[in-house]
């Protein structure tokens, strides 16, 4: 559970965190990997893939634009200043499993925080995640369900096994990957994956956890994280 906003939170000087900047962008620490990934479809036009489109230079710290105006992006170039850039962070400190809905299958069941969703659709190949978590005792649907929830950026959804209790999420390095799609020329949030903190510009830190996306093109009513703004409806 995470701390109440405004409460600050002590963090070891050298452990790997994202730090907001008010009105400013990410100021990332920690020589976290950075990389570029794409979603591809499968032959039926559903996402199913990452594709890896390239790895930058490992730096100590670097700051990633989160106003969307950079002419460097994913870096900042200080165009946060030239546009007046609003980044007031309005994200809630609700804890992830107090605002997710739960599906009951026989072998899986399934967390749903819906308002958490970037559209990165991989939960729709296969006949959809809800419908194969109540399938989950065909092993097939129970595998497919597994992978599609693990591929979910924001974490909105989270598949956990029954029988043990236990959420089966895939074990990332702490890394961020910058989400394209190119099929829809949609450019995506700043997945932040394997449990790094993120600080908000008053210094609490919100709720860590394996993986979690931020906003980058500044558009987002849910700041720092994405809310599917990026995505032209």
């Amino acid at each position: 559970m995470s701390p109440k906003k405004g409460s600050p939170t002590c963090l070891h000087e050298d452990e790997k965190r994202i730090r907001v900047v008010k009105n400013g962008p990410y100021i990332v620490s920690g020589s976290i990997p950075l990389f570029i990934k794409e979603i591809r479809n499968d032959a039926e036009g559903f996402c199913s893939t990452w594709s890896d489109v390239r790895t930058f230079p490992l730096q100590e710290q670097y700051s990633l634009c989160r106003c969307g105006h950079s002419k460097n992006k994913p870096f900042c170039d200080g165009s946060h200043t030239k546009i007046h850039f609003n980044g007031t962070e309005t994200a809630e400190d609700e804890p992830y499993l107090d605002r997710a809905d739960r599906i009951n299958g026989p072998t899986l069941s399934l967390t749903d925080a819906e308002g958490m969703c970037v559209h990165a659709r991989f939960c729709m190949r296969a006949g959809g995640i809800w419908n194969l978590t109540r399938q989950s005792d065909s092993r097939e649907a129970r595998d497919i369900a597994i992978e599609e929830a693990g591929n979910c950026p924001s974490g909105r959804l989270v598949i956990w096994d029954k029988k043990t209790g236990k959420a089966l999420e895939p074990e990332f390095e702490k890394s961020i990957v910058v989400i394209e799609y190119p099929p829809r020329s949609e450019h995506g949030p700043l997945w932040v994956r394997g449990g790094i903190p993120v600080v908000s510009s008053d210094g609490h830190v919100y709720e860590i956890r394996n993986r979690v996306t931020l906003c980058r093109c500044g558009k987002s009513f849910n700041k720092p994280f994405c809310d599917g703004s990026h995505v032209e409806r």
